[in-house]
């Protein structure tokens, strides 16, 4: 099955905040949603994207103090970016291609509506393989 873009951001709580925030405040916020990155927006529009790998290598292994450090100095900003309407197949091999685990959906404004993620990509499939398994288990059962 071909799933779309929108069919994997469906309910999805956006997390996003200010460029101008600290590294600190950005690290609360991913860890009390369980998210992997958070997008920077300014006037509604993306500007950047920061996440636990940008934090480790960026902040922690470059030994700046996270607490006064902002955002903007250490955010990824020329992100690659997808439409709602595209299928997930695409953004796994924009992931792949690129090695980053996640890329922001845009709308028609450039404005953020979700993330896909390599972890929320996979969940559903995983499911969808779990349940494939269940069945070819159960037919090797009468079959046997």
């Amino acid at each position: 099955m071909k799933r779309l873009i929108k069919q994997v951001i469906a309910g999805q709580t956006l997390l996003v905040a200010s460029p101008d925030i600290t590294v600190q405040e950005a690290a609360k916020q991913m860890s009390s949603r369980n998210v992997g990155a958070i997008l920077l927006v300014k006037n509604n529009k993306l500007v950047g994207i920061f996440s636990e790998r940008d934090l480790l290598k960026k902040v922690v292994a470059a030994e700046l103090d996270p607490a006064t450090t902002v955002v903007a100095m250490v955010m990824v900003e020329h992100v690659e970016t997808i439409t709602a309407d595209r299928p997930l197949a695409e953004a796994l091999h924009m992931m792949h291609e690129g090695r980053f685990r996640h890329v922001p959906v845009l709308d028609s404004n450039r404005s953020p509506i979700g993330v896909v993620s390599s972890r929320d990509a996979f969940s559903g499939d995983l499911a969808d393989f779990e349940l494939e398994t269940r069945r070819m288990e159960e037919i090797e059962e009468i079959i046997a």
